[in-house]
């Protein structure tokens, strides 16, 4: 009865260690599996795919331009025949409804007041008429004072980044006088630049004139593609070529 009562006794400890070493084990793997971190192989799996996916949907800037470019009608220059500065309205007109129109103050000094720094304002125009101001060139890389006066406001000039000229032979010669007017205003079409390069420029496009400061090359082929493609205006074979060659110079 004695051997009895310990082969017993013996079974059930035996018993019980194991019930222990099974409750343990579970404890164990749940508290694992409670602590693992951000970034294990498992989050890795089931994150990337996203991280993928956005990183895929970021645009491409230079992409862009190029696909806006090639979307452009090429042909040949029309005659200028009929063109007259007058055909776009009176210079620097307000009465448009491109932006900064009908502010009560010309779009040459809104763009004086867009692209000068430190600038000084006229008394009693209604923070219009700018009297100095300093302009870092983005066309020659320069710096340059500005002063308004009879021998010094030509320093500095509002360059038409799509030549009127230019848009007459490529398009503009179809629009209406509002559609002109509003070209000729339009701030996305202009920049004060030195007075010396917009003389340079001229009618110019981008296969016979481009800025001197090549770091400016980029943003300046842009900025046509962006007027062009906005008003509906071509290009001539030799410019897409040339604005084709400097969007391969652009870094983003």
């Amino acid at each position: 009865m004695t051997k009895g009562l310990k082969r017993v006794a013996t079974v059930a400890v035996q018993i019980l260690i194991l019930l222990a070493i099974i409750i343990g084990v579970a404890f164990y793997n749940d508290a694992d599996s409670q602590n693992a971190q951000p970034g294990s192989v498992e989050t890795f799996a089931e994150t990337a795919p996203a991280t993928q996916e956005a990183t895929a949907s970021q645009p491409d800037a230079s992409n862009h331009y190029v696909q806006a470019l090639d979307s452009l009608r090429v042909a040949g220059r029309a005659p200028k025949t009929g063109y007259e500065r007058e055909l776009f309205g009176q210079a620097w007109s307000d009465d448009v409804t491109v932006e900064f129109g009908h502010n009560g103050c010309d779009t040459r000094n809104d763009i004086l007041r867009r692209d000068l720094v430190n600038t000084e304002i006229k008394e009693g125009t209604y923070d219009c008429v700018v009297l100095s101001g300093t302009l870092h060139d983005a066309y020659s890389g320069e710096t340059i004072d500005f002063t308004r006066g009879r021998s010094t406001s030509s320093e500095v000039q509002i360059d038409h980044i799509v030549a009127l000229a230019d848009a007459w032979q490529k398009g503009a010669q179809q629009w209406d006088e509002e559609t002109r007017r509003n070209f000729a205003n339009d701030p996305r079409n202009l920049r004060a630049v030195k007075g010396r390069l917009n003389a340079q420029k001229g009618a110019g496009d981008a296969a016979t004139w481009l800025p001197p400061q090549r770091q400016h090359r980029c943003e300046y082929a842009r900025d046509i593609i962006d007027v062009k493609s906005e008003y509906g205006l071509w290009v001539t074979p030799a410019e897409k070529d040339a604005l084709h060659t400097q969007l391969a110079t652009c870094t983003n």
